[in-house]
């Protein structure tokens, strides 16, 4: 039987916890039905018996604290709420016994943003993760020796698992399943919770948001100026002659405060403009790629599927408001 502990961190989202305890349960009830032995033992793990969640809205009793686990075969950690900075301090104590667990055997998987206290035990470093888009740049500015997939819904290295944003948390647990109990179960586990056990990818997801949270004057000019100009047809030494800084500076500074090359911030802002026309369903494939500075329907829809996963008119069709109504 694999023992599971299921940590409740100090802000833990109790959305997550409950999925990921359904889930465990639902194949254990699946076997016993069948005439066979359940196969998870999972335990809430907290750093005390009583964790009061949402300003004392609710509070979840644990099965043990830390101090009680001696030996287990998987962590889980689930997301937090609130400053990631704070959540980190007041859950501290979890990292090193983390950190001994893995190096005793274990496996650890975090869920959504849970990857930043999975990323503060030190065993990311070098590895890959993935998190929710919208904490990627905070993520890669505390941890810039981890590399962040952003696109991904899971990774899986070395006994290190993680996960995407939000719901997508649901996606790792059913590839737990899998590993630990079968295909099978899993698909059974994917029905029952209606969820697509192939979905690998969160890039059709994100919103992209210029990381702005930097002291860089000049670069937030250029992202001002390439976000209010989209439309047009911008080039790297036209920004560099604007702003007066030499292309290779610029670049290095560009990438240094955004987190991207410039070529693909601006890809990036014509894309998301792109994105929004799409939604509304009311102008046609070229009119939209025409909008966002785009002459050549090749270029288009090779930029607009690396970044979303998605052709043009395959996200129009998802998510158009009028092809929907």
């Amino acid at each position: 039987m694999k023992h599971i502990s299921l940590l409740v961190p100090v802000r833990a989202k109790l959305l997550s916890i409950d999925t990921a305890l359904q889930a465990f349960a639902e194949v254990n009830e699946g076997l016993k039905a069948n005439g066979r032995s359940p196969m998870f033992n999972v335990q809430l793990v907290g750093l005390t018996k009583t964790i009061e969640l949402n300003e004392g809205l609710y509070s979840v009793k644990t099965n043990c604290v830390i101090s009680e686990v001696e030996k287990t075969d998987l962590i889980i950690i689930p997301p937090v709420k609130g400053n990631l900075g704070e959540a980190l301090e007041l859950n501290r104590e979890f990292f090193p016994w983390i950190a001994k667990q893995y190096y005793n055997g274990a496996e650890v998987a975090s869920l959504c943003v849970g990857a930043f206290l999975l990323a503060a035990t030190g065993l990311l470093k070098g590895k890959h993760c993935a998190t929710h888009w919208r904490a990627a740049n905070d993520f890669k500015k505390n941890f810039p020796d981890v590399h962040l997939m952003v696109d991904k819904i899971i990774t899986d290295e070395q006994g290190i698992y993680s996960s995407g944003g939000a719901l997508s948390a649901t996606n790792l647990v059913l590839y737990l399943i899998e590993k630990y109990a079968g295909r099978e179960i899993a698909i059974y586990c994917s029905k029952m919770f209606q969820v697509d056990i192939e979905r690998i990818s969160q890039s059709q997801f994100i919103i992209f948001s210029g990381q702005k949270n930097h002291s860089d004057d000049v670069v937030k000019f250029a992202q001002e100026f390439i976000e209010s100009n989209f439309s047009e047809k911008i080039t790297v030494d036209q920004l560099c002659d604007k702003f007066g800084v030499g292309r290779r500076t610029f670049e290095r500074r560009f990438k240094a405060a955004t987190y991207n090359s410039v070529i693909e911030y601006m890809q990036r802002v014509k894309v998301e403009a792109a994105k929004k026309q799409l939604e509304l369903g009311r102008k046609t494939i070229n009119e939209v790629m025409f909008g966002v500075g785009y002459t050549d329907t090749k270029a288009f829809r090779e930029v607009f599927k690396k970044v979303t996963g998605m052709s043009p008119i395959d996200y129009r069709n998802k998510y158009s408001k009028e092809i929907a109504a």
